[in-house]
């Protein structure tokens, strides 16, 4: 079972050998360079992407500032959910912050998915859900944590993005500003 069919089973509970041979043909490499752009905001959001090695961070421009929605790593998938479900303009911006190597399956591709696994909506339903649970759990941390309980979680969860992404990105990712967070970090 290769890297890719290994995480398709773990997110999406495929444990049909030929199902999911035939699901992660569907998915095609590719390298995304360190600064470059795997999605623009305003962009047709129109690929789903498995992370095997690299650093991706989501992020929005504002009149004010650029907000950090979210960084992925290796072994999660990326996309801009909303355009890619329901097809419209990409609200996010997705930039490597590392050298970045994908498994991309395009739009089209994945609405095959339905066809050879009859299944497949039930699974497909269970992920989004797996995404939903994640955001509300971002959205508790938010507002039932104070700022330094909401760094020491991260910080237990993601030890290594301390050393590999810039430090004003995974502040606002936190909901504080950078100053927030090297006063935090200083204690």
């Amino acid at each position: 079972m290769t890297e890719l069919e290994q995480y398709v089973n773990s997110y999406f509970g495929v444990a049909e050998a030929g199902e999911l041979a035939e699901i992660s043909s569907l998915f095609k490499p590719e390298m995304i360079k360190k600064g470059d752009y795997f999605l623009l905001t305003g962009k047709a959001a129109d690929r789903l992407s498995f992370i095997q090695t690299g650093i991706l961070r989501v992020f929005v421009e504002t009149a004010n500032k650029e907000v950090t929605q979210w960084i992925s790593t290796k072994g999660s998938f990326i996309t801009d959910l909303s355009g890619f479900i329901f097809e419209k303009p990409a609200r996010w911006t997705i930039q490597a912050l590392t050298d970045t190597v994908l498994f991309t399956i395009k739009r089209e591709d994945y609405k095959k998915i339905g066809v050879l696994m009859p299944k497949w909506h039930e699974l497909e339903k269970l992920f989004i859900a797996r995404c939903f649970i994640t955001i509300e759990d971002r959205i508790f941390t938010h507002l039932s944590m104070t700022a330094e309980e909401r760094y020491a979680l991260f910080f237990e969860q993601n030890k290594s993005l301390f050393n590999e992404v810039p430090l004003q990105y995974i502040a606002s990712m936190l909901g504080m500003t950078p100053e927030t967070l090297s006063r935090i970090r200083k204690k």
